[in-house]
């Protein structure tokens, strides 16, 4: 069966035959006529397209329905659950270390210990200053008994004698020299106080020159060794950095300003860390800071994750990288997110014109019409279907995307989505 485009080349080619035999002969009439079929056969193939098909050819995928994870990413540190960082609080020279870097210490245990001759000094006088104040004591409690008994026996002659011996001069002596003899004890009382303070001081020292292990753990950093002085000024030097469990730790992560408002207390995660490719260990969001910090311009907020290490795979300060669940929905319809980014072209209804317009020159095109955008003022989004070899509008909300597939639904007044119905994701050049 003919049709317009064929009757009209095959019309074209009885024109050239005719006109070259009319006007030429010979073989100038031959090339004549074969480039005039040349002509009509290139026509023909620009206007069937080949073949005669001039149906478009597009890539689909089949809309499925399963779960979509939302996971966001975040970068931090592994650093144990409770660390204690062990100084000194007294300037000196360390005598002795008795741990070194990952050994396990006991609480109370003995780590280091300064040179202890000057304190044990100090404390030898200090129990001789408390010694001599005790003595004062003694001696100032005599005195108060000899003046006490003084003045009793001055105001019994002058009770005896009516009041004529002793003078009164002699009584008002003896009673003040009571009255210094009771300050002086207590001067002396309170001087054995300050001698008993000092010692204490001289004491507290002396133990405090031998460290001990405030926890139960293991030995991360030992920054000392013997023979070193230590300054202790306005802050303790630091001396060991302690682990109490490196079978708990925790992973600090910095969360992105435009992802922390997804990210709760109690969400799953899962991390990787370079020492152990392919791995992923398990975790939990146990804190989300509400202070900010920035770093080059970058606004995020530090958020803490427990994480599991039974096995120690894991050790302080490595880096790791964050995946958090921040939602997680079962049984919705999943499109590949090339699909909601797909716009076919205007149909250029190459089929129905003629063969002279087709000749004809035409004014340089702006650029390719798309059909309509793929998001407009409510939000919604257009997804198209495959039905029945056509390419079919279809107006859906999406819900939410993990990067590579989005959960959708169709918009107010479409019909609903099928899972297994096809939605093009892409036009391949070229006719069937």
């Amino acid at each position: 069966m003919s049709t317009p485009e064929t009757q009209s080349a095959e019309a074209l080619r009885d024109l050239i035959l005719k006109s070259g035999q009319s006007r030429f002969g010979g073989r100038p009439r031959l090339l004549l006529i074969v480039a005039g079929l040349v002509v009509i056969g290139a026509l023909m193939f620009g206007l069937l397209g080949g073949n005669g098909d001039v149906g478009p050819r597009f890539r689909t995928q089949p809309i499925r329905q399963g779960e979509l994870i939302i996971n966001i990413s975040a970068t931090g540190n592994l650093q144990p659950t409770h660390s204690v960082d062990v100084g000194s609080e007294l300037s000196g020279i360390i005598d002795t270390v008795l741990v070194d870097v990952n050994d396990r210490v006991r609480k109370g245990q003995v780590i280091a210990r300064l040179d202890t001759s000057k304190l044990k000094d100090q404390v030898r006088q200090g129990k001789a200053e408390l010694a001599s104040a005790e003595a004062k004591v003694r001696q100032t409690q005599a005195t108060v008994a000899e003046t006490s008994a003084s003045l009793a026996r001055l105001r019994e002659v002058a009770r005896l004698s009516g009041g004529k011996v002793p003078s009164k001069a002699e009584l008002d002596s003896g009673e003040a020299a009571a009255l210094r003899a009771v300050a002086d004890q207590r001067v002396a009382e309170a001087a054995v106080l300050s001698a008993k303070a000092a010692l204490s001081t001289f004491e507290i020292s002396l133990s405090k020159a031998t460290i001990h292990s405030p926890i139960d753990g293991i030995v991360l950093t030992r920054k000392v060794e013997p023979g070193q002085t230590v300054a202790a000024a306005m802050t303790a030097p630091v001396l060991f950095t302690l682990a109490e469990d490196l079978r708990r730790m925790e992973l600090q992560v910095d969360v992105d300003e435009a992802d922390v408002g997804k990210v709760k207390e109690g969400q799953d995660a899962r991390f990787h860390v370079d020492a152990w490719p392919g791995q992923y260990f398990p975790a939990r969001v146990t804190r989300v800071g509400w202070g900010s910090q920035t770093k080059d311009q970058v606004v995020s907020y530090l958020t803490i994750l427990e994480v599991k290490n039974d096995e120690l795979l894991l050790r302080p300060g490595m880096t790791a990288t964050a995946e958090i669940t921040t939602a997680r929905r079962k049984d919705v319809l999943l499109v590949p997110n090339a699909a909601l980014r797909y716009s076919p072209p205007v149909d250029k209804a190459q089929a129905s014109r003629s063969l002279l317009s087709s000749l004809m020159p035409r004014p340089p095109s702006a650029g390719p019409k798309v059909a309509s955008e793929a998001t407009v003022k409510d939000g919604t989004q257009t997804l198209w279907l495959l039905q029945d070899g056509q390419a079919t509008a279809v107006r859906v909300s999406v819900q939410g995307s993990d990067g590579q597939v989005s959960e959708v639904r169709a918009a107010d007044g479409e019909a609903p989505l099928q899972a297994g119905a096809e939605v093009i994701i892409e036009a391949l050049a070229g006719r069937k």
